[in-house]
């Protein structure tokens, strides 16, 4: 292989071209001139912006081999007596197509592959080229065109689990590239399929209508919704590769038994890391050196494996096969006639006459390296085929690509470690920056500190000057009296003269104005200290003023405790009312029949405390509502005595009973205290009736939505799954009851275990509990029913999902009446839909839905259930099985 090596810009980037390539594809025909009509452009960056250029690209022609499948057990017994249509020489790398006995026609490929030839050998001289051209940064594609049955899922994409030498192309490409790669590579894959014109993503099934998207300024194809999964290993690839080929579309014909009704297509987007040559780096800056990002190649190679095209008098396809039959051949013309006019230097190539030729557009024409295989039979019934399959390959090989290297700058790497490096320095300054602050910090408290002993020394010194000067001046006053008396003396004795009279005047006046001075000085400290004895009594005033509004705060704190007091004694006499009221209606007749209309299956539940509470319990709820005030109701809720609190959950819940209280009571707060109540509450009984209460305003829509949002289903679930009393778990299932009666919360509520928590329920055992699980599952299952119909929902039911089914029809015959209506309109929502059949019928739903259809006592029911019966084709194959008649 020849390498050329270009610089650009200064930079030391190597462009690679593949001359040696394209002397290969060309030296078994002769060069096609051809000037492209297309060109597809690498990066785009350019030197100004620190890019690099596109590499000028080099002319490539499409490689094509031809490879001819053994004769297979049907051929052997009825062709024995005719020659083969075909004749190999592969070492001349032709091919005979017999006419007849005595003529035939010559044909020249750049690979002849006999029916003896391995797998290795197909993919090292098929693939192997396109693989390293990919590794090098060039687009690349493999493709197998040919008649159904003649091996091309077999030459591309067979795993080879069993016999690794049977590896197919897919395979053993992957294995070179996850041996080239290093860690820094990036691999990642996707797997589409090309079915009846729509676009479907094989690794994800969900995807069935991919869009293809155009860049209007490079021309590059590709598809936005298609699943990118990045591989690591070949294990990975072959797990995908796998899951793809399960998902893809395959039928038998009379030609092939599993002949593929689609076009597959795989993509491997491989990136590579090109280290870069420093030619010019010494001259530059240590920042410059640093801030030079990474090369980055990008290669990607594209295996197609086409479906088989046929003919329809042979295959024998009829029906919906012959629809996939018809499309697969509109594509296949659509490809062969681009490649006619690509062959023809046309000015015009119909390539979007076919999401597969939009596909392909690069492959043909444009910027990848390709190699077409094509795969015959050796038949002689099937000359036509293999003629049309040989000319196809021959007009192949006039397409002329221009193959260039997809190679630019990797900013993303660049940035993520300026990135790193910013952070770095940030973190840095702001750790020098919190050591000057501290350094700061301690200083100033050194300052302080010393600052404060220095004022305290001076004072001290200050005071014991004051003294000393106070104590010397009273000293000298004293000497100079006792002087003074000494002098008069001396002046009446000895008579001196004035002069040293003047003298001690002197003295003494001096020590006039010591005395003075000191004088001051004690004036000035007193003041300072009357000024801190007003400090004293101002504040000593402030502390008589906050004790007053200790005290009036006091006062009124007393107030409101006697306040509570009242309403606590109110509440207690009113839930002892209540109690004694329902105790009485409970030991009465309870024989009433429970069960509502089954038309109506969102009926609100009102528990039978809130539906026996007497016109007394309640003209006594309402007096204390119109009284009291919502808001100090619902702050009894967080009183310490348990007591109090369960009164007051009591009150609300009768309030709650009624429809115009509930925006009341749900605007004040008291949604959210209810459910508080469930998770911070051990008391059973609070929980009973705050659930009793939640169940009154899950009557409402919108307070449906607000419990749903609050997460109220989380909190019921945990109730559920930590009562016992059968009363606690009848309110709990009520509330779940209602909450799956909402069309907009199916999929929240089952996602929070609403449905789980139904089921789990049923361990109580108890008829009122089991009466609302079977009503909450006859609720949920008439919304998927809408939900379906309405094509909302597809799939199967989810209550079928949870393991419901199992619980509604061992309880269908359930002697319990309440239980036994609802379990009957579940039976016939779920069986309004074909895809729960199978479930049903297995799970021995169908005989109860057929006794229904005939023993029901209500006619609604039984002829919705013989309607049902009789619109499911399943269910209709399964009586006509058992010999049973559904009316």
């Amino acid at each position: 292989m020849s390498t050329n090596y270009s610089y650009k810009n200064g930079g030391g980037v190597k462009t690679k071209s593949l001359s040696s390539y394209s002397s290969g594809y060309n030296k078994s025909k002769p060069a096609v001139t051809s000037n492209l009509r297309r060109n597809s452009t690498g990066s785009t960056a350019n030197s100004a912006a620190g890019g690099h250029k596109d590499a000028p690209g080099v002319s490539g022609r499409v490689r094509v081999a031809v490879r001819l499948r053994p004769k297979n057990s049907e051929e052997l017994s009825t062709d024995a007596d005719f020659a083969d249509c075909v004749e190999l020489q592969p070492e001349l790398k032709r091919l005979k197509l017999r006419r007849n006995n005595w003529d035939s026609d010559t044909f020249e490929f750049d690979e002849v592959l006999t029916e003896f030839a391995s797998q290795k050998r197909v993919y090292e001289v098929v693939a192997k080229p396109v693989v390293e051209s990919v590794l090098e940064g060039y687009n690349g594609t493999v493709m197998a065109y040919g008649q159904t049955g003649t091996g091309k899922t077999y030459t591309l994409g067979k795993l080879g689990d069993e016999d690794t030498s049977a590896r197919g192309i897919m395979v053993r490409a992957m294995e070179d590239i996850f041996t080239e790669a290093t860690e820094t590579d990036s691999i990642s894959v996707s797997y589409i399929q090309l079915y009846m014109e729509t676009i479907q993503d094989l690794l994800d099934p969900a995807n069935d209508n991919l869009s293809i998207v155009e860049d209007p300024k490079s021309g590059d194809i590709t598809l936005p919704g298609a699943s990118l999964i990045e591989v690591k290993d070949q294990q990975s690839f072959v797990e995908l590769l796998r899951l793809g080929e399960a998902h893809r579309f395959a039928t038998n014909t009379k030609l092939n038994t599993e002949s593929s009704r689609s076009h597959a297509i795989l993509m491997v987007h491989v990136k590579k890391s090109v280290s870069v040559s420093g030619d010019n780096v010494g001259s530059k800056s240590h920042i410059n050196r640093t801030i030079k990002p990474p090369v980055v190649r990008k290669g990607k190679l594209i295996v197609v494996d086409l479906a088989g095209s046929e003919r329809i008098d042979k295959s024998g396809s009829e029906g919906h096969t012959l629809e996939e039959a018809k499309s697969i051949n509109l594509s296949l013309s659509a490809l062969g006639k681009c490649i006619n006019a690509l062959a023809e230097n046309s000015s015009h190539v119909p390539v979007r006459d076919s999401k597969l030729t939009r596909l392909l557009r690069d492959s043909f024409g444009g910027t990848a390296r390709t190699s077409l295989v094509i795969t015959i039979g050796p038949s002689p019934r099937h000359r036509g085929e293999t003629s049309s399959t040989i000319m196809f390959g021959q007009r192949a090989m006039k397409v002329e690509n221009m193959l260039k290297i997809k190679e630019e700058f990797d900013y993303k790497s660049l940035a993520r470690k300026l990135d790193v490096q910013v952070e770095s320095l940030i973190a840095q300054h702001e750790r020098q920056q919190k050591t000057y602050q501290d350094e700061i910090e301690k200083i100033s408290l050194e300052a302080k500190k010393q600052i404060s002993q220095a004022e305290k020394k001076f004072a001290d010194s200050l005071e014991k000057e004051r003294l000393k000067y106070q104590r010397d001046c009273m000293e000298s006053i004293k000497k100079l009296e006792a002087q003074l008396a000494v002098n008069k003396l001396k002046e009446e004795s000895l008579n001196k003269p004035n002069e040293e009279l003047n003298e001690v005047k002197k003295l003494l006046q001096n020590e006039i104005r010591l005395r003075k001075t000191a004088e001051e000085e004690v004036k000035n400290l007193q003041n300072q200290a009357v000024q801190w004895k007003r400090s004293e009594v101002a504040g000593n005033a402030e502390i008589v003023k906050l004790r007053k509004m200790l005290e009036d705060e006091i006062h009124q704190r007393e107030k409101l405790e006697e306040e509570i007091s009242v309403l606590q004694n109110q509440l207690l006499q009113l839930s002892f009312d209540a109690d004694e009221t329902r105790k009485q209606l409970e030991s009465g007749d309870r024989s009433v029949d429970m069960t509502a209309d089954m038309g109506s299956i969102i009926s609100p539940v009102r528990q039978p405390q809130m539906r026996y509470s007497g016109e007394q319990e309640k003209g006594s709820v309402a007096t204390l509502f119109e009284q009291v005030g919502l808001q100090k109701i619902l702050s009894l809720l967080e009183a310490e005595d348990p007591d109090v609190r369960i009164h007051a959950v009591k009150v609300i819940a009768n309030l709650a009973a009624e429809a115009s209280n509930q925006e009341k009571i749900v605007e004040a707060g008291g949604l959210a205290s209810l459910l508080d109540l469930l998770s911070s509450s051990d008391d059973e009984n609070i929980h009973r009736v705050a659930a009793g209460a939640i169940a009154n305003l899950a009557m409402n829509e919108t307070n449906q939505e607000l419990i749903m949002s609050q997460g109220g289903i989380s909190l019921l679930a945990m109730t559920a799954q930590n009562a016992d009393n059968p009363q606690t778990l009848r309110m709990v299932a009520g509330a779940i009851a209602n909450l799956c009666g909402n069309d907009k919360l199916q999929l929240v509520l089952r996602a929070e275990g609403g449905i789980k928590a139904l089921l789990s329920m049923v361990r109580s055992k108890h008829p009122d509990v089991l009466a609302q699980v079977a009503r909450g599952i006859a609720n949920f299952a008439k919304c998927e029913s809408r939900a379906s119909t309405q094509g909302i929902k597809s799939g199967k039911s989810l209550l079928i999902e949870d393991g419901a089914l199992a619980w509604i029809v061992k309880n269908a015959s359930n002697e319990a009446s309440p239980i036994r209506r609802h379990i009957e309109l579940a039976l016939c929502h779920l069986a309004q839909h074909e895809v729960n059949a199978k479930d049903m019928i297995s799970g021995g739903a169908l005989w109860e839905l057929v006794q229904i259809s005939r023993d029901c006592s209500r006619v609604d029911i039984r002829i919705l259930a013989r309607r049902t019966l009789s619109s499911s084709p399943s269910f209709q194959v399964e009586l006509k099985r058992l010999r049973l008649n559904s009316g």
